[in-house]
């Protein structure tokens, strides 16, 4: 944290690295520990090419759009907005399958490491479409599109000579979905129905007059009780189809669990602020060990696996790491 605040964040990249070779040498799976190859100039290249081949032409695109309408060509500086707004749509999606093949050509495990052939071109078109289709029908195609995207990501990754086969299936989570979908206009009816039940009987009030008490507390509290509810079924959703992605996640022989609930993904979010709360936000620093420690101690794994069958990758590995993902602040997993 010292470095990258004298280095005016230029050493968040080599934090980074440091971080993760740690966290997986640190890290045993079956029979040997993991072990981080990448470096942070790897990060840090890869953070200025997207400074240069992203953020200087998005510089003009701004600069032209606004040009255009004051010249008064506001038609032709809105088809450039849109085009902008699909160009980065499109990098989100290419960063995440990116960032996900970076971090496994630079994971070894015996000796062996993981990677992708695809350059998640065709990828980034997918999450475009996929995730406009998930809006259709008011948003209920969601959870189709987050499974869909899921496996389409992790079907073209492998390790060693192996390839994942990931085959989730959304309709698991369709019932918290619903849960999480309705539940919005649940908590209006209920607010709406109090309100024609309680304001009726209360007594008329002079002008000048404060409301009761009671009735401001109402007030008050119904905001925040819509968010607590609302922000709990969301987490339970997620929960639910995290634990049935990982499920669904396979690799020569071996299959993936995922145990965590709906409970424990709530204590790691309460520990989390509580975390940056109570330290005034220098605890932050701490967070992505929690999280690999989660992620770890609640993942398993069932099957058979020959270690002296495994053979090395023949991925390409890129010579840079994940700019664009951190570009556009976005979370590998």
């Amino acid at each position: 944290m010292l470095l990258t605040i004298v280095t005016l964040g230029v050493y968040r990249f080599w934090a980074t690295t440091r971080t993760r070779r740690y966290l997986w040498a640190n890290t045993r799976f079956i029979d040997d520990r993991l072990e981080w190859t990448g470096t942070g100039m790897e990060l840090f290249i890869g953070f200025l090419m997207v400074l240069l081949l992203i953020g200087v032409p998005f510089l003009f695109i701004q600069f032209g759009a606004q040009a255009l309408v004051l010249q008064g060509h506001g038609g032709l500086a809105a088809i450039l907005g849109v085009v902008a707004f699909f160009t980065i749509f499109y990098m989100v999606g290419l960063a995440r399958f990116r960032a996900l093949r970076y971090r496994l050509s630079r994971t070894w495990w015996h000796g062996i490491r993981g990677g992708s052939d695809d350059a998640g071109w065709a990828y980034g078109l997918s999450y475009i479409w996929k995730s406009i289709v998930g809006t259709l029908a008011a948003g209920l195609m969601i959870p189709w599109s987050m499974m869909s995207l899921w496996n389409e990501r992790w079907n073209r990754m492998s390790f060693g000579g192996h390839m994942f086969e990931s085959a989730g299936e959304h309709g698991p989570t369709m019932k918290r979905f619903l849960l999480f979908y309705l539940m919005p206009f649940v908590i209006l009816a209920i607010g709406g129905l109090a309100a024609v039940w309680l304001f009726p009987a209360m007594p008329a009030l002079e002008e000048g007059t404060p409301p009761p008490v009671s009735v401001m507390l109402m007030l008050a509290l119904l905001p925040i009780s819509f968010y607590l509810v609302f922000g709990l079924i969301a987490l339970a959703f997620y929960a639910k189809f995290f634990r049935i992605a990982v499920e669904g996640l396979s690799l020569a022989g071996l299959n993936f669990h995922f145990y965590a609930r709906t409970k424990e993904w709530l204590l790691l979010f309460l520990g989390d602020v509580a975390l940056v709360v109570c330290t005034l936000g220098v605890g932050a620093i701490f967070l992505q060990y929690r999280h690999w420690r989660f992620l770890i101690t609640h993942l398993g794994v069932t099957g058979e696996i020959y270690t002296d069958e495994l053979t090395q990758s023949q991925t390409r590995t890129a010579r840079h790491g994940e700019g664009l993902l951190d570009a556009l602040d976005v979370g590998a997993f």
